[in-house]
């Protein structure tokens, strides 16, 4: 088997096998939709939620004070909500620069590995 086809399988997780947003990548969508004054219309079309998805992720940002609702129809981002943004982007850079070193630990382990003649499992 390929090194590279092997570090693939070892590395892939469940979000990027089943191609499904995680909770954080939909609150994300939700509170940069909400940037500017929206209804909850707009929020659940552009965050492609249905009506039920929609309204649990309302009432958990309303409830966290991540996003604000004037009475009249508009969803807004708070300043604790642009926050969570700026961390989130910072989290998925550190994330992703991880990832690649974890891709090139695997890769230098498999040559050590396969230079000495030794499995994984011990075997030759």
């Amino acid at each position: 088997m390929k090194i590279e086809k092997v570090i693939e399988i070892s590395l892939n997780n469940k979000k990027t096998n089943n191609k499904n947003r995680s909770s954080l990548d939909i609150v994300r969508e939700v509170l940069s939709i909400a940037l500017v004054k929206v209804c909850k219309t707009r929020i659940m079309y552009g965050a492609n939620l249905n009506f039920v998805q929609l309204e649990k992720y309302l009432k958990a940002l309303l409830g966290n004070a991540l996003l604000s609702f004037d009475g009249n129809s508009g969803y807004l981002t708070t300043l604790s909500g642009k926050n969570f943004l700026d961390l989130y982007e910072e989290y998925l850079e550190r994330s992703t620069r991880l990832k690649g070193e974890v891709e090139i630990h695997a890769k230098d382990r498999l040559l050590l590995e396969n230079m000495c003649g030794v499995g994984k499992d011990g075997r030759k």
